[in-house]
């Protein structure tokens, strides 16, 4: 009997060892993964992906602290997160700019010509307009600048079954649909990270982006600000996206849905006596 006691205290000794090594390796269940948010571009992709590239950012915060080029890569970083749309690395940025001598961005035509010189679809050229590392707080001012008729949205006609009104219709390069070479879209955002509408922002993006499991979380975004710029350099995208998918909707408005057993005719009868 002594034996078999024996036994079986060795076995629960073993069993309480392997439980305490589990526990100590990360043996229980890992947590359930989840997808990150995404920005969709608007823009047709029937050849491909448009390619954008980003000026550096202008600081016109009241502080030397903050690091424009770094924050400009935060925005490279955020445009390339967004499906359908490539960015050019910050360096080729600034390579392309000492080729054509050009050691910063004071005039339209000076976007126009760094843009046809990297030759994007689109430049973004911006400003961080507030700064504070500690609070953490941030302020960009992003504006969209289109050099192609690739950024008006529209799938090129297919010579071989050519409809006029699809052609008067269609952007080209000699009348496009949207002024290039103009800015298009812009938007301008400030990140407060005591803002508890930030907060809970931050807390959605750092949804498949930041370890569950981690004591610090989603809030450590708050608690360092590398993190939160990366955080406020794709919302702002983000949002200036938005705003392209905006503008697109008002250049190729949808057609008027008729009910079905309604003619048009029928539907500009009713609509010339409700004017009578």
């Amino acid at each position: 009997m002594k034996s078999v006691a024996w036994k079986f205290a060795v076995v629960a000794c073993w069993l309480c060892l392997a439980g305490l090594w589990c526990a100590l390796s990360g043996c229980q269940t890992p947590p359930e993964l989840a997808a990150p948010q995404m920005t969709l571009s608007p823009y047709d992709q029937s050849h491909g992906e448009l390619l954008w590239a980003v000026a550096p950012l202008r600081n016109e915060s009241a502080t030397t602290t903050v690091d424009p080029l770094a924050t400009s890569d935060k925005i490279v970083e955020a445009i390339e997160q967004v499906q359908g749309v490539r960015c050019l690395p910050m360096n080729r940025t600034l390579e392309t700019m000492r080729a054509i001598r050009m050691p910063m961005l004071r005039t339209p035509a000076d976007a126009n010509r760094l843009a046809e010189a990297l030759g994007v679809d689109a430049l973004v050229v911006g400003a961080i307009t507030s700064y504070d590392p500690y609070d953490p707080k941030i302020g960009l001012a992003l504006t969209l600048v289109p050099r192609t008729t690739s950024m008006n949205g529209v799938a090129t006609v297919d010579t071989g079954k050519l409809d006029a009104r699809a052609v008067q219709m269609s952007p080209t390069e000699i009348t496009p649909i949207a002024a290039l070479g103009e800015p298009s879209s812009s938007v301008s955002l400030l990140f407060d990270g005591k803002n508890q509408a930030v907060q809970m922002d931050i807390r959605n993006y750092a949804e498949g982006r930041a370890d569950k499991v981690s004591a610090a979380g989603w809030r450590r975004y708050l608690r360092s600000a590398d993190l939160f710029a990366e955080f406020a350099a794709y919302r702002t995208v983000d949002q200036l996206v938005q705003q392209e998918t905006l503008r697109l909707a008002r250049l190729h408005p949808k057609p008027k849905q008729i009910k079905p057993g309604t003619s048009e005719k029928t539907t500009a009868s009713a609509s010339d006596r409700g004017h009578n």
